[in-house]
């Protein structure tokens, strides 16, 4: 397969696979090559695809980039994986990710430190970067990440992807290790919306959705500053949506308040989640992580969650059944590697998965440098249909997905 081919000629730069099923792959494209030769394919018949490693894939390690978790093997595919499967899709391995989900730049401890196919010194993001720099790359030609507070999304701006992060439970989660089970969410990163909506469509996502026809954006209150590249994007695509009325949304907490909110509520539930697996397997970044929120008094846990009461009940009245709130993925374009990121990367990202609304990432330009800038499209609920069928009204008026230089 061209793909294996691929892996193994930028995955040693990349580091965006933890497992490469080479065997299963090849059964399987004998399989579709057969499906072709008969006349009987299936959907995504002989599609190649990769999954993050918090996602199951049978026989495969299921270790959700994290060393405590080495040597625990799936005994099934995911709801998803199977999906996938059964409409012909070809599985290459698992990705790369952030340790436990819990971070935005996976830089991995135990699996390798995953690079931005557009400029391997910097970031893909995360925690669902090995999904992103795969796709980027050329290395399959879809992938699956997952989703708690912009963990798709990120990556695909950073990367220069489209995305989807479904409403809550659109897509089932069985065969996840979890992160958060309020916030999490399965989705599909592509080089193009056409191949975005085929797979949303086999994961489940209703096509009957009708695009958004109210637009807006976020007050400034909500305080965080973008880069110029960034701004101008966002102004592009608005400009693109002119004719649709427009309004302002005004949250009740800023940026700062919703970021570490989310944060507090994620870790505490994760910690949970690993109560069973030693420490001794955690990286110290991870560890430092789970202690801080542990820490957390009770009150300060709930005035967590009250916060993100406030910011979800706003969004979804502001959103009602037929509105779309326009902002950018990312305050930033990928950053150099660092042990010190960005504390605002999912300042925007993370109020879709506190509303438990569906959002769409798309590309819209590139910066001075040449990486990738985005867009963000989070809408009501039930209309992940819709906001593919907006996104290809903006691609139109966007660059959309180039490819990176190291495949030129």
């Amino acid at each position: 397969m061209q793909h294996l081919d691929r892996i193994a000629a930028l995955d040693p730069v990349l580091h965006s696979f933890i497992q490469v099923d080479a065997a299963g792959a090849l059964r399987a494209a004998a399989v579709s090559q057969a499906r072709f030769e008969g006349g009987t394919p299936r959907a995504l018949e002989g599609v190649p695809v990769a999954v993050k490693a918090n996602i199951a894939v049978a026989g495969l390690e299921w270790n959700a980039g994290m060393g405590a978790r080495r040597g625990v093997i799936a005994p099934d595919d995911a709801t998803a994986v199977a999906a996938l499967r059964g409409a012909g899709a070809i599985v290459l391995g698992t990705l790369n990710m952030h340790e436990a989900a819990l971070g935005a730049t996976s830089d991995n401890p135990f699996f390798g430190r995953v690079a931005n196919p557009h400029d391997p010194a910097r970031t893909p993001g995360g925690s669902s970067g090995g999904s992103a720099a795969a796709v980027a790359a050329g290395l399959c030609t879809v992938s699956l990440g997952t989703d708690t507070m912009g963990s798709v999304r990120i990556p695909a701006a950073y990367c220069g992807l489209y995305t989807l992060k479904p409403g809550a439970g659109v897509i089932s989660d069985a065969g996840l290790v979890p992160a958060s089970r309020a916030l999490d969410a399965i989705g599909p990163l592509a080089r193009s919306l056409d191949d975005l909506a085929a797979v949303s469509a086999v994961l489940g996502v209703d096509a009957r959705a009708s695009a958004p026809v109210r637009l807006l954006t976020l007050e400034p209150a909500y305080g965080l500053a973008c880069e110029p590249a960034i701004d101008a994007a966002l102004m592009a695509a608005l400009r693109a949506l002119a004719p649709m009325p427009c309004a302002a949304v005004r949250l009740a907490d800023d940026a700062a308040a919703v970021g570490v909110a989310g944060f507090v509520t994620v870790a505490r539930e994760l910690g949970g989640h690993l109560a069973g697996l030693s420490p001794e397997g955690f990286s110290k970044e991870l560890r430092f992580l789970l202690g801080y929120a542990a820490a957390r008094t009770q009150a300060e846990a709930e005035a967590a969650q009250a916060v993100l009461a406030r910011t979800a009940a706003t969004l979804r009245a502001a959103i009602g059944s037929d509105g779309v709130l326009l902002t950018p993925t990312a305050p930033q374009v990928a950053f150099a590697h660092t042990p010190r990121p960005p504390v605002t990367q999912a300042g925007f990202t993370a109020l879709a998965n506190i509303a438990g609304l569906p959002a769409l990432t798309l590309p819209a330009g590139q910066d001075r440098d040449g990486m990738p800038v985005a867009v963000q499209l989070i809408g009501a609920p039930g209309s992940e249909r819709g906001l593919i069928a907006l996104a290809r009204r903006l691609d139109t008026a966007l660059q959309g997905y180039f490819p990176p230089d190291m495949l030129l």
